[in-house]
């Protein structure tokens, strides 16, 4: 699984702590890291994701649908799943403040065992930790 992620675009280091069940993927300084191919890798490796969990920094962005995302890059941005700590930022969408979040990316549905990739991922903010 170490070999598939690392050979992914973006990509810096891979570190795999099979006791905590945890990868640890960091992407290169300039790097851009499509979340939908590291899930591809993983299963194509093997190995069943449970979940995908990160923490990225960037701006608050209102997408062409008018949904809140965050934007890390100038043409990549994580579109929000509704929730509360996502509301508390819609006051910032627009302006240059930047925002640090972590949160989930993806959470495999119960009973699958295969991911179903077709559909968009969305970022549900477990904790904003740090507004600039």
């Amino acid at each position: 699984m170490k070999q598939h992620l690392g050979r992914q675009s973006g990509v810096q280091t891979v570190e795999v702590s099979l006791l905590d069940g945890k990868v640890d993927v960091t992407p290169k300084e300039d790097g851009q890291i499509d979340p939908v191919q590291l899930l591809k890798a993983t299963y194509d490796s093997g190995v069943t994701a449970a979940e995908m969990d990160m923490t990225a920094r960037g701006k608050i962005v209102k997408d062409s649908s008018g949904n809140l995302a965050l934007q890390v890059e100038p043409n990549q941005s994580f579109a929000f799943a509704p929730n509360e700590l996502s509301k508390g930022l819609e006051a910032l969408a627009g302006t240059q403040t930047i925002v640090t979040v972590r949160g989930q990316l993806y959470k495999k549905p119960a009973g699958k065992k295969k991911a179903d990739l077709s559909a968009p991922l969305k970022l549900v903010i477990l904790e904003v930790q740090k507004k600039e």
